[in-house]
């Protein structure tokens, strides 16, 4: 049997995440590091025959200019860790891809962004030819490579939050807005996602940026019989908050205050210091603490720019809580990471589930996936015991399907 290959084209190619994501891939195929990380990789999904990740092929695009090399390179200065004869070893590899890098689109993302060093020009094309322009770009990598499938993966910069009308709620009122170029409707998320969905692609949101898949362009992949799903990744504090908030909730522990204090730096943190950006990731982390408990106690998320963290990350979180004859006592946790260590084999694995979903003919949200996103599109269960059971759940029938 012919072995299947896929593509996966990055959205922010020359990011931490999408440069974590290519190395790991290419470590993988040659033998240099191990699987640790990707869930994929353990035995319950032995049986789902997902393509391997030493076989992808990568391609994507970036607002930056700058090659692979240099940006993996800096990483490797920055972050500390990450051994540097590991780039060393799949430089060539990485010079490959470059040629499959494509100048992105710098469409209403915000000053944050579009004044970063070395940002190409914003674009001035109307937004129907934008989305040509991706979906150029698409049809040429799939084509070139001779790919049977292409998942692309939004791990851009976060976004302003787009103020959503009734023209995102309808596919056929959305077309309308872009007949008539409403720019303002839209942002760079929008245009890539569009783009996907119309030439087939499941398209993963990993970002917060809630315009990359509102309900009209569900509405589309379901039309499209494409499967989607995100949004932004959970790798860190409300992972944890996903796994400990449950646990005051089953022992009747009120808890009175959840504060979190983040620090980052990389250009994740520099983009996130904007107030504007800041407010899209905001609007995801703080949402989990209300959706397990069933009420709403005081708590504020913080992030804090610190430019000499570069791709580490530390959060350090308070609980003040309640417990008998209202006692009021306290927990603190710190977690530290490396910000792209822990979301890059997360990427690997929903590139093989969206593959899986859309060789399978499932259409629109891919609800399974919720453990790995901080919101989940369409799915209202926050506890991460319980959306991996979704996950389970969801193998056990796709093993059960397949070997009828």
């Amino acid at each position: 049997m012919k072995e299947k290959k896929l593509g996966v084209w990055l959205i922010g190619a020359l990011g931490s995440i999408s440069i974590t994501v290519m190395l790991g891939a290419l470590s993988l195929r040659k033998g240099l590091t191990g699987s640790t990380g990707m869930v994929t990789a353990t035995k319950p999904f032995d049986g789902l025959g997902l393509v391997p990740v030493e076989t992808m092929e990568f391609g994507g695009c970036d607002v930056r200019q700058g090659s692979l090399c240099e940006a993996a390179y800096q990483l490797v200065r920055e972050s500390n860790g990450i051994d540097p004869a590991i780039v060393r070893a799949v430089e060539t590899d990485l010079a490959a891809i470059q040629p499959y890098i494509h100048p992105g689109v710098a469409f209403n993302c915000g000053e944050a962004i579009t004044r970063l060093p070395s940002v190409s020009a914003v674009n001035c094309r109307s937004v129907r030819e934008e989305i040509d322009e991706v979906t150029r770009q698409l049809n040429e990598f799939r084509l070139s490579k001779g790919l049977d499938e292409l998942v692309v993966v939004n791990l851009a910069s976060t976004e302003p939050l787009l103020e959503l009308n009734e023209c995102h709620n309808d596919m056929s009122a959305f077309e309308d807005c872009i007949d008539r170029n409403c720019r303002e409707a839209l942002r760079a998320s929008t245009i890539y996602a569009y783009a996907a969905i119309q030439s087939g692609c499941p398209y993963i949101n990993f970002t917060p940026s809630n315009a990359a898949l509102f309900p009209a362009l569900v509405q589309m992949a379901e039309q499209k019989g494409v499967p989607v799903m995100g949004n932004d990744g959970k790798t860190g504090e409300t992972l944890v908050k996903s796994a400990l908030a449950p646990m005051f909730k089953s022992r009747n522990l009120e808890i009175m205050s959840w504060e979190g204090f983040n620090i980052l730096g990389n250009m994740d943190g520099q983009v996130l210091d904007h107030p504007d950006n800041k407010r899209s990731k905001l609007k995801t982390k703080d949402a989990v603490l209300a959706k397990i408990l069933g009420y709403t106690p005081h708590s504020q998320v913080h992030i804090n720019y610190v430019p000499s963290l570069a791709d580490q990350k530390t959060a350090w979180d308070f609980i003040h809580f309640k417990g008998f004859l209202g006692a009021k006592m306290s927990l603190q946790f710190v977690w530290q990471g490396y910000d792209s260590l822990l979301a890059a084999p997360l990427v690997l694995d929903l590139v093989r589930f969206a593959e899986l979903s859309h060789r399978r003919g499932e259409v629109g949200l891919m609800h399974h996936l919720a453990s790995y996103f901080k919101d989940p599109l369409g799915v209202d269960e926050h506890r991460l015991y319980e959306q991996f059971q979704m996950l389970m759940d969801y193998v056990q029938e796709a093993e059960k399907t397949d070997s009828a």
